[in-house]
């Protein structure tokens, strides 16, 4: 890895820590420029603001979603729908900070709404491929409409990690463990392509100890 390399990389994971600790609107580039242990000067011969450096941790966000995603792909249909809700709520919980960024400029930015957008059609197109699979296999209607399917699912999957992994939960509702919430929303992601006995393998039985078990990312 090259020193531009080395600089550009640290300049990304201060953002992170500055946007985590502050907000975006309140991070300052001399912030992450000290977190990043440069200089301010350094930091503009890679991003002309702060605005292009959220726009980077998202293209990374996408791309390390995608590229884990298609490693996760089995010939089990369960298990990749598993393997795929995984891979979204760690990239979601290890991506908050950026993810709060993009949602705050949305509101005021029309540039930044519209990235929004691209990035769920990134969850959406991969969704797609799960559902385009169980159509062509005869569990889909012919004429299901998978893009609005899809976009519902990765409205709940969203709409999830926003209350439970960037929020505080649900009132009345217990805050689950990691491998019980990834089985409930695969669960429910499967059901609407195969129904409550499809071709893969169904979600293992839990107990009670499980589903409150300490080992929590939410």
């Amino acid at each position: 890895m090259s020193k531009g390399e080395r600089t550009e990389n640290a300049l990304l994971e201060a953002a992170r820590t500055v946007f985590a600790e502050h907000g975006y609107f309140n991070a300052r580039i001399a912030d992450i420029a000290r977190a990043a242990g440069r200089s301010p000067g350094s930091f503009y011969n890679y991003y002309e603001n702060k605005a292009q450096l959220l726009d980077a941790l998202l293209d990374q966000f996408t791309d390390d979603m995608v590229a884990e995603s298609m490693r996760a792909m089995s010939a089990d249909p369960y298990e990749s729908v598993r393997g795929a809700v995984a891979v979204y709520l760690r990239h979601f919980r290890q991506n908050i900070p950026e993810m709060i960024g993009m949602v705050q400029m949305s509101m005021t930015d029309l540039k930044y709404d519209q990235r929004w957008r691209e990035v769920r059609a990134v969850g959406v197109r991969g969704i797609g491929v799960h559902l385009a699979a169980a159509q062509t296999a005869g569990h889909l209607d012919a004429d299901a409409d998978l893009g609005l399917m899809a976009s519902a699912i990765m409205s709940m999957l969203e709409s999830f990690c926003w209350v439970w992994v960037a929020g505080k939960g649900d009132l009345g509702v217990d805050r689950p463990a990691d491998d019980h919430a990834i089985d409930t929303l695969a669960s429910l992601w499967y059901a609407a392509m195969y129904g409550p006995h499809g071709p893969g393998a169904s979600a293992p039985a839990r107990s009670d100890a499980d589903r409150a078990g300490s080992a929590q990312v939410m």
